[in-house]
């Protein structure tokens, strides 16, 4: 069974197991992401094209990695002018293991998910006791400070 996704721009014909790489897509190597772009589903003969997308039709994959492609240069030169610009650009691409292809609306067997299009960095949760530690630090310094003034006024009399 093969699928047509769409990612970054771009489309890619994926079949199960193969490896891609795409532009970047957030997370880290192993976490899981789905691609509900799906642009045409088929196996052999039978294809199933949708009218922009298939409708209950997810690719499931997994991330290998996160690299950067080889730089490209861009070279600017008018003649005669005495100007000239180089720049460079690498493009920070992803390493893909596509997983499963689904269709039907089915759900995927791995339960840690997540969507490549809604995976946002969740706020860290601060715990009231670290809070009052931090504060309590800083109160003793302030002693400890108070009390190394005092202690040098005291002798300059």
């Amino acid at each position: 069974m093969f699928a047509v996704i769409k990612t970054g721009g771009k489309q890619y014909r994926v079949v199960a197991n193969q490896v891609l790489k795409v532009e970047k897509i957030v997370g880290n190597a192993g976490d899981v992401v789905n691609f509900s772009d799906v642009l045409m589903v088929g196996e052999g003969d039978n294809a199933i094209i949708g009218a922009p997308i298939v409708a209950d039709a997810s690719v499931t994959a997994e991330i290998i990695g996160q690299e950067r492609a080889r730089k490209v240069i861009s070279f600017k030169k008018r003649r005669r002018q005495n100007s000239k610009r180089t720049r460079g650009h690498r493009q920070e691409i992803t390493t893909l293991r596509i997983v499963e292809i689904l269709t039907g609306g089915l759900k995927t067997k791995t339960a840690t998910v997540k969507s490549n299009e809604k995976k946002a960095a969740a706020p860290k949760e601060v715990k009231a006791d670290s809070v009052k530690e931090t504060a309590t630090k800083t109160v003793k310094k302030r002693n400890v400070s108070q009390k190394v003034e005092a202690a040098s006024e005291s002798k300059k009399d």
